[in-house]
């Protein structure tokens, strides 16, 4: 079924049922209206300032853009914002540093940065920087100086004066070595991204003082670039103990060294992985990562209308964290970022498995990122560009809109924030409400995981549990309804409804009802 015959067959009284009406923008709770909640979500929401809103009519996103849609991030319950990369770089994408204490003048000033992060704490929204550490720009003045042997910065690299191999493969399965001035360099991205070498103590230091240096500036923390790459360079690299271990030890002093301007940072890495085996050993040390291999299952999920390897996964997770000994840490859960292709492509347009996506992303433990445009249910496919386009703000492109380039795909004035906000049933509107429920309960925001199975493959089921309060979220996956009666230990017979995504969900005499594509947390 696509997006929009899919769109057609919800009632509106879905809409009504989610809570999702313009006067009530949090949660539907059974048995009555949504309580007020001073409460954040901890949900985060991933920004490309170029393509999200346009203030001084360049047709480029800015910060002042972002800023003046503080607001509609707060109405749809977003408790940080993660802002791909700000600092002066020659690129449409910014991961090419050429200066890290300036701010690209396309997207504005220091001063404008400050004035984001002053106006985002008032509504308690924090605010976190791309921080790209692993490698400057190939026209940064620093690998300018190092082109030749004896300049201050040449060791801030890695060379080779000897001719390498220059068939070796990188971690990221592209060739390694690229020549410059004297000799050859590494460049785990490609020659225009050279890597910093992290063995040079002047190296730690100066990237110690940037992170230091924008915290003084009010930011809240970082999300750091290619955090397994510092010392995973070549393909053996991969799966070597010693670099992993290298890369840990690194990461612990950076934390260390930032947490003394502000104790309660931010961080999360970007450690792409397959396995909970290969995440755990950053957990420690930064204190969150973003979950690939959870990511990815979620899709699969939504998809296939089973939980699969969903079950399975979650129990390897978290014992695989258990085991490096993360605790306390955040996993950093999503649905896709800039370098994936945007889920609802991936989901074929289908409606029904979006809404599943989101839902059992934002309730599952952890901190949740939706990428931009994730909750209108923008597409987009490869190449990196595509993935990147413009937010759409209005049904018709008007002014403040970002043309940083025209769209890739045709979906129409329905999918804009204009039209989505004004319809209860949107895909907006059911963002909001999951990201509402979070807000109103602390075992669906910090509360610890314990999956239950159901002997259905349709349906996902799992408790959650902060030691205040204990819920269970059951997920109907499927196109057709079903009717659970688990054993009564599990499900009191005085059990109710906390949470429902449609009105036909039901707890009768320990026997949940969920009707087709829905949702339920139980109490």
């Amino acid at each position: 079924m696509s997006r929009y015959s899919s769109l057609k067959s919800l009632a509106l009284l879905l809409g009504l049922a989610l809570g999702t009406g313009a006067a009530h923008p949090a949660t539907a709770l059974a048995g009555g209206a949504a309580p007020a909640t001073t409460q954040g979500s901890g949900v985060y929401y991933e920004i490309f300032v170029r393509a999200w809103y346009d203030t001084n009519g360049d047709g480029i996103g800015d910060l002042n853009g972002v800023t003046a849609k503080l607001d509609y991030l707060k109405s749809l319950g977003i408790s940080g914002i993660w802002l791909m990369p700000i600092n002066v770089s020659p690129s449409y994408h910014g991961y090419d540093i050429t200066d890290y204490y300036g701010i690209n003048p396309q997207y504005g000033t220091v001063a404008d940065l400050q004035h984001l992060v002053d106006e985002a704490h008032k509504r308690g929204i924090a605010v976190t920087m791309d921080m790209v550490i692993n490698h400057t720009g190939s026209d940064h003045p620093w690998f300018a100086d190092a082109q030749k042997t004896g300049e201050a910065h040449r060791d801030w690299y890695t060379w080779s004066l000897q001719r390498p191999d220059l068939r070796a493969i990188s971690a990221t399965d592209t060739p390694i070595w690229h020549q410059g001035g004297e000799g050859w360099y590494i460049g785990v991205f490609g020659g225009h991204m050279p890597d910093l070498n992290y063995d040079n103590p002047a190296v730690r230091a100066e990237m110690i003082k940037v992170g230091q240096y924008w915290l003084g500036k009010g930011v809240d923390g970082f999300r750091l670039d290619a955090a397994k790459h510092i010392y995973v360079d070549f393909k053996s690299d991969e799966h070597s103990p010693k670099a992993v271990q290298k890369n840990a030890a690194w990461w612990t002093e950076y934390h260390a060294a930032l947490a003394k301007v502000n104790p309660n940072v931010t961080l999360v890495g970007e450690v792409s992985a397959k396995s909970p085996r290969e995440l755990a050993p950053y957990l420690k040390p930064l204190g969150s990562i973003f979950d690939f291999p959870l990511a990815e299952q979620l899709i699969l999920s939504a998809r296939g209308e089973q939980t699969g390897r969903l079950d399975q996964l979650l129990k390897d997770t978290y014992a695989a964290y258990a085991i490096a000994g993360d605790a306390p840490h955040i996993d950093s859960t999503f649905l896709s970022n800039h370098d994936q292709e945007r889920v609802m492509s991936r989901l074929d347009g289908n409606l029904d498995h979006m809404r599943m996506a989101a839902a059992m992303l934002l309730t599952l433990p952890g901190r949740p990122y939706i990428y931009y445009g994730e909750e209108l249910g923008m597409e987009g496919r490869k190449p990196d560009e595509n993935l990147r386009e413009p937010m759409r703000w209005q049904r018709e492109a008007g002014p403040g809109e970002s043309r940083w380039k025209p769209s890739s795909v045709n979906q129409g004035q329905a999918v804009s924030v204009q039209a989505e906000q004004d319809d209860p049933t949107s895909l907006f509107n059911t963002y909001r409400t999951l990201i509402g429920w979070r807000a109103q309960s602390g075992a669906l925001r910090d509360g610890k995981l314990e999956v239950v199975g159901t002997g259905n493959p349709h349906l996902f089921a799992f408790w959650r549990d902060d030691g205040k309060q204990r819920v269970l979220v059951v997920h109907n996956l499927s196109g057709k309804a079903i009717a659970w009666k688990p054993a009564a230990k599990l499900l009191p017979r005085k059990g109710a409804v906390l949470f429902k995504s449609k009105p036909e969900v039901t707890l009768v005499h320990g026997q949940l009802s969920l009707p087709a594509y829905s949702s339920a947390v139980v109490q």
